[in-house]
């Protein structure tokens, strides 16, 4: 009997995640409606609700304005009236999956702005801008994770193409606070909303190759709230640090490199400087091996108004920091210097140094070290990051490290060794020995520090900075015909 409850109850629990999903997929969970769209009016909010319609309202506008800040310039050529369509068609079931008009649903409180324009199709990028018809007939769909306001999933279009969707998360936090406070289920979608339009306006003002590309948007209706809107996007793979940190250097120095590409462009961007408030590892992805950021929605473009160094304190959980206040009454790189910060605690600390060239390490240390002290700006923040890639890339750092060999090694073409693998950290492959050098001398020199190495297979595969892939082997037992390989072998030893 025990048993047999256990499973009811577990049924019941996957049946109730399952309808969860899908009323946030396909629902119409997503965003803000069309421009141009003017507020209703509301009843006034029942007893115990703070603030009241006219809270709401002001919440709203100046979200609102925030929005309208960052897209000023208007849209793009090519722009007009999205296209509109229910993303409830996406399910298999059709209209079927529809949710029903919930009872407390009311219209917006007054005094509520309408709907900034959405960025329009033509600008900056080129190519067309996937719209609602891109979402016809997708397949795949998977739920990748949510967060405060927002719910992201992973489709495949009809041509193959995997993208992903956001929308606004119906059992999200962020929209759920607000009706236990309001009572007003539009208006606060509408509230959670612009900090969906938000970010795809920055995504399109700050377009740039550690800025994850914005694709389209799609305007459909629901049953109870009209125009909500789901945002097309560049698909990554989210940040995990433990993974990170067993990957090879070469990768993790990618990361790094990436994320001062990244800050250098917040830094000069033309809105201004940009800061991330929400600056975590979740907030970014890896698409083939770049970092990119994802999330925008947090993202502050104003500096901080001061009347002295006083009102500059930036604050961090292990220290704080004091700028100097400007003859114009803004704290000085206050949005540079958070984020420079928050690098280095969260990316350059661990990324950084460990298996690093150790010809390399002290300048990698000096990186660690400016930035953690914000001795540095980005710009030098970069700088030495470039510095590092071009000793990296052109072998430069091998001067004086690599001494000459005494051990002779045969060449054998066309040939590979297919097993008598050995594992090595940090390796490009979990089962063997993988590694990167720049040239024939620098595989010897790895050879002869492993004390296990009796042979190498040098591939005809490279890494993103143009080094070979090598694999290091315990012997040569078996040598077999393989064209893309050559094998080098101790002939002695």
């Amino acid at each position: 009997m025990r048993r047999r409850r256990a499973a009811v109850a577990a049924g019941f629990c996957a049946s109730f995640l399952l309808g969860s999903v899908l009323n946030v997929l396909f629902a119409p969970g997503s965003e803000p409606p069309r421009p141009g769209q003017s507020p209703e009016p509301s009843p006034a909010p029942g007893p115990g609700r703070r603030g009241g319609r006219g809270e709401l309202a002001r919440q709203i506008r100046a979200r609102y304005e925030e929005v309208q800040r960052y897209s000023r310039g208007g849209p793009g050529p090519g722009a007009g009236r999205p296209e509109r369509r229910r993303l409830m068609d996406l399910a298999p079931g059709g209209p079927g999956l529809q949710r029903p008009r919930p009872p407390w649903a009311r219209p917006l409180p007054d005094g509520a702005p309408g709907w900034p324009p959405a960025p329009g199709p033509g600008s900056p990028g080129p190519g067309p801008r996937l719209g609602c018809a891109a979402l016809r007939n997708v397949s795949g769909a998977q739920y990748v994770g949510s967060g405060y306001t927002k719910a992201v999933y992973r489709v495949r279009l009809p041509g193959g193409a995997a993208v992903a969707l956001k929308a606004v998360d119906f059992s999200g936090h962020d929209l759920g606070s607000c009706v236990r406070e309001f009572g007003v289920r539009r208006g606060c979608y509408r509230l959670a909303a612009h900090k969906l339009l938000k970010e795809m306006v920055l995504l399109e003002r700050l377009r740039h190759p550690n800025v994850l590309q914005l694709y389209g948007y799609c305007y459909q209706d629901s049953e109870d709230i009209p125009d909500t809107l789901t945002t097309i996007t560049e698909l990554g793979a989210p940040v995990e640090m433990i993974q990170l940190l067993q990957t090879s250097w070469e990768d993790r120095f990618r990361i790094c490199l990436s994320l001062g590409r990244l800050l250098h462009h917040l830094a000069h961007s033309p809105l201004g400087s940009v800061t991330l408030l929400d600056f975590r590892p979740r907030q970014f992805v890896l698409v083939d091996g770049e970092l990119k950021v994802t999330d925008l929605d947090d993202a502050r473009v104003e500096e901080t108004p001061c009347a002295g160094s006083a009102d500059c304190i930036l604050e961090f959980p292990a220290r704080n920091f004091t700028l100097p206040c400007s003859a114009h009454g803004w704290c000085e790189g206050m949005n540079e210097k958070r984020n420079l910060y928050n690098a280095y605690r969260f990316f350059f600390t661990y990324l950084l140094p460990h298996s690093a060239p150790p010809s390399l390490r002290p300048l990698l240390d000096s990186i660690v070290n400016a930035t953690g002290e914000l001795a540095w700006g980005v710009d030098e923040t970069l700088a030495q990051l470039e510095k590092v890639l071009h000793l990296y890339r052109s072998g430069q750092y091998l001067q004086n490290s690599t001494a000459s060999s005494s051990t002779e090694y045969q060449r054998m073409p066309d040939s590979t060794i297919p097993q008598e693998d050995y594992r090595c950290w940090p390796s490009y492959h979990h089962g063997g020995c993988l590694l990167s050098v720049f040239n024939l001398a620098e595989a010897v020199d790895v050879c002869e520090s492993h004390a296990q190495c009796r042979a190498f297979v040098v591939t005809n595969q490279t890494t993103w900075t143009g080094r070979q892939l090598v694999f290091f082997k315990t012997g040569w037992s078996q040598v077999v015909p393989d064209p893309n390989k050559t094998t080098y072998v101790k002939a002695s030893g």
